[in-house]
């Protein structure tokens, strides 16, 4: 049995990630079973996401964990790039209004900054991607979704962002989207579609 932990406590991105990643669709022939763990089921602290990027922090926090848990782990740093705003909030999505995961605040701060820029709210998704193992070897994968700021919320789906981001060529926010919708289009969607193909190779002889 090989054990993959996810590195975050975040249920609902556990649930979003082990639902896109769908490894029965992913050629696993040369490896034995994968167990899906969360990093929760593991005495280990919080890593604490120093880099200055999304590449950067999803790799600080992939190898931490694998090290700290002995197994291979799998990490994802994401975030709003507004263009508006120099690339803002970024790395800082989670805590842009200061208390991390306030969505509410988060959102409302975001808006507020962009209330002198009406016509220029183009802004994109961003998901990095990147499973390591104990030795620090590890494979990575980028994944964006162009878009645009709405200048109000709508929709109860999702979270973070996702009730004001409207998807390139669509009308709806995200936060009206079906989750099943999102996952096909999603950059956290895009990064997992593109690193998938290369888990098997990666994590053969990572047995538990």
């Amino acid at each position: 049995m090989t054990i993959l932990v996810i590195a975050t406590r975040n249920k609902g991105k556990i649930a979003e990630i082990a639902r896109i990643l769908k490894f029965q669709e992913v050629d696993f022939d040369e490896v034995d079973p994968i167990e899906v763990k969360s990093v929760a089921e593991f005495d280990i602290d919080d890593v604490e996401e120093t880099g200055s990027t999304f590449e950067e922090n999803a790799l600080l926090k992939a190898i931490t964990v694998a090290r700290a848990t002995g197994f291979p782990a799998l990490a994802d740093d994401s975030g709003l790039s507004v263009d508006a705003l120099g690339g803002a909030p970024g790395i800082y999505s989670a805590r842009y209004s200061g208390v991390h995961g306030d969505d509410g605040a988060n959102i409302d701060k975001l808006l507020n900054e962009l209330l002198n820029t009406p016509l220029d709210r183009a802004a994109r998704f961003v998901a990095v991607i990147a499973l390591a193992k104990p030795d620090g070897s590890h494979i990575m994968a980028r994944g964006e979704l162009l878009g645009s700021i709405a200048e109000s919320r709508r929709g109860e789906n999702g979270f973070g962002y996702d009730p004001i981001f409207i998807p390139a060529g669509s009308k709806r926010t995200l936060g009206e989207y079906l989750p099943k919708e999102k996952d096909e289009i999603s950059h956290r969607a895009r990064a997992l579609a593109e690193i998938a193909p290369k888990v098997p190779g990666f994590l053969k002889n990572a047995r538990a």
